[in-house]
């Protein structure tokens, strides 16, 4: 039977390439859209990952880590209080005006924590030492700013919302969900630049909790503390950070439409090819059942043919993915395709396409096997 159906598949040989190639269409079509979904998702929680704290503390009903709203600095004594705290520390994340040469502004957000080193802020430094920024009105620019404010080097000088400021170094891969580049400085010149919101305040603690100490309990007590605040773990607070610009922005929609469309388009295909196949060899069909085959060895036949199609179309539809990785990360977006969502399309793609062949099995199994001994 195996060898039934890859010979009637591979019969037409461009039918067959015609089949393969809706499918990887469609694969493709469903690792790219998810693959930059997660790309983005990614770059609104990044600075959170990577920040290396246990609890973030916000002010009340926060949405998300860019859109931070100010309140008293002093409150970060009453976390260091708290039993279990190992370390705790304001951060300022606020957006800001940089003026660039040519005269046009452009906004940029500021992460200005009170220890770099404690939150690993940035986590990827390409030129310049971190604890110069102390001395001095000095910050570091991400590459991937490029895009939006062109070429620098360290050295120069920008202003900031009318401060002039100079780039004393480099970061990588500090990137926002909204695409506006970020750039690090000291705590108390964040402040500086704009003391009419933030001089005397932050945006959020930063909470370490030291080893062997309950997580959850050290959060409730923080929160009885702080009763005007926010405490989320971690995990909870990209989570949430992820989920507002999914919900706000209707990307999820988007995504979900995209796949579907995926979807249609390999089942469709897949199932045309199959049944107009099926239907030009109605009578190798008939002699399966003459010789006593069942209706299940014949959509076993159908269902070889489908899951040839499914495997052979996911490889060529993976393979251009892969390599687009590189082109798509020169252009500032993340194509992440991790293996399990690799692995869930693949199972994926071979349901549908036996779902396709379904429809041609309908009409096999109604086949009289007399038809074989017809003229």
């Amino acid at each position: 039977m195996v060898d039934l159906a890859t010979k009637t598949i591979l019969h037409d040989k461009l039918r067959f390439g015609i089949t393969v190639a809706g499918v990887a269409f469609a694969v493709a079509l469903v690792l790219f859209q998810v693959g930059l979904f997660l790309g983005l998702l990614d770059n609104a929680s990044v600075t959170i990952e990577h920040a290396g704290a246990d609890l973030w503390i916000m002010s009340k009903n926060t949405p998300n880590v860019d859109f931070a709203q100010p309140f008293p600095e002093t409150r970060v004594e009453r976390v260091r209080s708290v039993p279990g705290v190992e370390n705790a520390g304001n951060l300022i994340v606020s957006f800001m005006v940089l003026s660039l040469p040519s005269g046009a502004q452009e906004g940029a957000l500021v992460y200005a924590p009170e220890d770099f080193h404690a939150w690993s802020l940035p986590w990827k430094v390409t030129a310049g030492d971190v604890d110069d920024l102390r001395r001095g009105p000095y910050f570091f620019l991400d590459e991937s700013s490029v895009k939006r404010f062109g070429a620098f080097d360290v050295g120069q000088y920008r202003e900031v919302v009318g401060h002039r400021l100079k780039i004393l170094g480099s970061t990588r891969d500090a990137k926002s969900f909204t695409t506006t580049p970020i750039l690090f400085m000291d705590y108390a010149l964040a402040q500086s630049l704009n003391p009419g919101t933030l001089r005397g305040g932050t945006t959020y603690i930063l909470v370490k909790v030291a080893p062997g100490a309950d997580v959850e309990a050290v959060r409730r007590e923080i929160q009885a503390r702080l009763p005007h605040n926010d405490v989320l773990t971690t995990a909870e607070w990209a989570a949430q950070s992820r989920s507002y610009w999914v919900k706000s922005t209707g990307l999820g929609l988007n995504m979900v439409l995209t796949i579907f469309l995926g979807v249609l388009v390999g089942i469709v295909v897949v199932a045309q090819t199959l049944y107009t196949s099926t239907m030009e060899h109605l009578k190798e069909f008939g002699t399966v059942k003459a010789i006593g085959g069942s209706n299940a060895d014949i959509y076993g036949i159908l269902g070889k043919q489908a899951a040839i199609s499914a495997v052979v179309g996911f490889v060529a539809g993976v393979v251009p993915s892969m390599l687009a990785r590189g082109p798509i990360a020169k252009s500032g977006l993340q194509l992440i395709v991790p293996l399990p969502l690799l692995g869930i399309v693949l199972v994926g793609t071979i349901a549908f396409c036996l779902l396709a062949a379904l429809l041609s099995f309908r009409k096999v199994a109604a086949i009289d096997p007399g038809l074989v001994f017809r003229g």
